[in-house]
């Protein structure tokens, strides 16, 4: 079955005409990535206390994406999907590197890896062959020594290592065993904005380029930029009240944003993503550079205790299979290809980034590789596009008080199965995105059908299953 998803323009800008690229070359890519930034933690997703005007300027000048998704509710497993345009349980990483144990579990978690195998083709060495100089900055946790980016297609390495959190914290010394401190280090956000301006002073001019900023924030240790702190420190004492967490399941969800070094960062994410922006305006790049910006999964909202953001209306945070740990931010600029301030509603995934890039490119798409994945490129014009079925497979449990569970989308209809609890759920999101009306009793059929859907996809893509504890 094959469902075709609408697109909504922004009414002013729809008639916009596309114009035909700017310059013959080949284009070069700015592939943003943030880490933990949730889908309402921008100005242009809703925020009214965070603030983010660069980013939000982005989103007005290309399209923004309201039902795009990580590939998993965890950062390992989106990253690899991106990487290969492939789901993670077909490469075989399903858990964040190296993963928790949990203490006398219901269910043993299965065994996955450590790190993203050599067989893979990812998204750098299929650019690297066809000409592209590549550069990666920011945080990688796709493996150790012998594979880090450097070893997995990208010329330049800055930052990218093992550790799925910064080593020495936002403030210097960092402590990063792939950046060397500088004496006039001070946030680690700033830095890796600077390797990445750099970078495009001293590239090969004669290459096309891909740039892939990897920012650690707005992942724990919550340190704000210290040059914000007392404004967001002032500003949220202007909010009045006290708002209880919300009870989910063993744990508890944040329900306002209010936090102030939360804030701090995501302010200095978009100052830095504006000195990029700027960078290649100042170089005359921009007219040729394509921009992705999204998030490694949902925002931290959900722990024993509460986490540092929130997401609502979406349903608990990063961890989870519910919207609130899946979905997320996405905003593509691709000049004289996308519409300027276009809406989209055409659902995107991780491995989707990979064919989309290499027809914005001219390259002939390549489906053995990157086979889980679809191109974006009609939803960036404001044309349809058709996809069946999105699932997201996180059989570990997770410090947001995750258990072990799988999730499915068809169209509007939404399945979540829960091993450890053994019970499932059923939603219709596209008139409840919060899932606070669980249709499993009413529906039974749909349920059945999503489910023998979410088991056939799990069996294609080799995901493996928790079994039961010998306890």
């Amino acid at each position: 079955m094959k469902l075709t998803f609408r697109i909504i323009p922004i009414i002013a800008l729809a008639a916009v005409a596309l114009l035909p690229r700017l310059s013959a070359e080949k284009p070069n890519f700015l592939f943003i990535l943030i880490d933990d930034l949730g889908w309402t933690d921008l100005g242009c997703y809703g925020s009214e206390f965070y603030e983010t005007p660069r980013i939000d300027a982005l989103a007005a000048s290309g399209v923004r994406f309201t039902d795009a998704y990580a590939a998993s509710p965890v950062c390992s497993p989106t990253r690899a999907a991106i990487m290969t345009g492939r789901y993670p349980s077909r490469v075989d990483i399903t858990d964040w590197i190296p993963g928790a144990v949990a203490k006398e579990p219901k269910l043993l978690a299965p065994e996955d890896r450590d790190n993203l195998a050599h067989s893979e083709v990812t998204l750098a060495e299929a650019f690297k062959e066809k000409g592209y100089q590549t550069f990666y900055a920011g945080k990688w946790h796709l493996g150790d020594e012998g594979h880090f980016p450097q070893d997995q297609g990208f010329d330049i390495n800055k930052g990218g290592h093992h550790k799925g959190s910064p080593p020495g914290g936002y403030y210097a010394p960092f402590n990063n065993p792939q950046l060397e401190d500088k004496p006039d280090d001070h946030y680690l956000t700033d830095r890796l904005t600077d390797e990445s301006i750099e970078f495009l002073d001293y590239r090969d001019t004669s290459k096309p380029f891909l740039l892939y900023l990897a920012f650690y924030t707005v992942h724990t240790p919550i340190q704000g930029a210290d040059k914000y702190d007392a404004y967001f420190t002032d500003k949220a004492k202007t909010i009045k009240g006290f708002a209880d967490p919300i009870t989910e399941h063993e744990g508890k969800t944040k329900s306002r944003q209010d936090g102030p070094k939360y804030a701090a960062m995501a302010k200095s994410m978009d100052d830095n993503i504006g000195r990029v922006l700027d960078a290649l305006h100042a170089k005359g790049l921009d007219d040729n550079t394509i921009v992705i910006f999204t998030s490694d999964n949902g925002g931290l909202t959900t722990k024993a205790t509460q986490g540092p953001t929130s997401v609502l209306p979406l349903r608990a945070g990063k961890g989870w299979c519910y919207e609130g740990g899946i979905r997320v931010p996405l905003i593509i600029k691709a000049p004289g290809v996308s519409q300027a301030g276009l809406v989209s509603e055409v659902p995107a995934i991780s491995m989707d980034y990979f064919p989309t890039m290499l027809e914005l490119a001219g390259f002939d798409l390549q489906p053995d590789r990157h086979v889980d994945g679809i191109s974006l490129v009609n939803a960036i014009k404001g044309k349809s596009v058709e996809r069946d079925t999105l699932y997201w497979h996180y059989p570990h449990y997770h410090g947001s008080t995750w258990k072990p569970g799988a999730a499915i989308r068809v169209g509007d209809w939404k399945a979540i199965n829960f091993y450890h609890y053994e019970k499932a759920e059923l939603y219709h999101i596209g008139s409840d995105i919060g899932e606070t009306n669980d249709l499993a009793r009413s529906h039974p059929e749909k349920l059945r059908d999503l489910l023998d859907r979410l088991a056939q996809i799990q069996e294609e893509t080799l995901a493996k299953l928790p079994i039961p504890s010998s306890n």
